[in-house]
């Protein structure tokens, strides 16, 4: 951690940062207020996130992240931005959401840039694959999002054939009758700013794949 990270950390963690229990956490007490709630499942060093959640200050944004320096940062830049609209939460993703999120009270999950482990014999390490995509569907809100986003071509498709075999997760850039070639991955999302990771595919030249879902019945549950 640099000094000003560490300072953020020390200053900042008690009124920012929520501690994991066993339990769920009512998040109009957490924010104190009703607005919705996305979360953020692995922020890196947050620039994304606090940028996001500068530009919607009526949303309530919390992240979820176990690398230290990144929580130091993302705590730095709340202070520098005046954000009132972020919790952070130093802990695994999976035992959060399983543990401290209530069922249905997520508006979207934001997931950019998660580590492809890219060696075959990695791959059960990968965050996006079932049953965890049940639990995300699980927390969402009806008409609630995932929005997931990686410069790994074959992490794409890995993605992709996950979210389509989640029950409750529809696609709405899936076009039935055309090649599936592609077919199902999102358009870029003018409100998601770069991110560092991003950057670093692009200068390996990796294309960005997107994917945009949403929980519903039928495609008209979209907000």
């Amino acid at each position: 951690m640099t000094a000003a990270q560490e300072r953020s950390y020390t200053e900042l963690a008690p009124r920012y940062c929520i501690p994991y229990q066993k339990g769920p956490v009512d998040m109009a007490s957490l924010f104190g207020n009703t607005n919705p709630v996305t979360i953020e499942i692995g922020f890196g060093m947050g620039d994304a996130t606090a940028r996001i959640a500068e530009a919607h200050r009526e949303c309530n944004y919390l992240g979820i992240e176990v690398h230290r320096p990144g929580v130091g940062k993302l705590l730095w830049e709340i202070e520098q931005r005046h954000l009132e609209n972020i919790r952070i939460i130093e802990h695994d993703a999976v035992e959060v959401l399983m543990d401290m999120i209530p069922d249905q009270s997520v508006a979207a999950f934001h997931i950019f840039f998660p580590d492809p482990w890219p060696k075959k014999r990695h791959h059960k390490r990968r965050l996006i694959q079932r049953p965890f995509t049940d639990l995300l569907v699980q927390k969402l809100k009806t008409g609630g999002y995932v929005y997931m986003t990686t410069d790994w071509e074959d992490y794409a498709y890995w993605a992709l054939r996950e979210f389509s075999a989640t029950p409750g997760l529809l696609n709405p850039y899936w076009k039935a009758g055309e090649a599936e070639a592609e077919n199902g991955f999102a358009r870029g999302q003018q409100w998601r700013p770069e991110t560092k990771f991003e950057r670093k595919g692009k200068a390996k030249d990796h294309r960005i794949w997107e994917l945009y879902l949403i929980k519903g019945t039928s495609l008209e549950t979209q907000n």
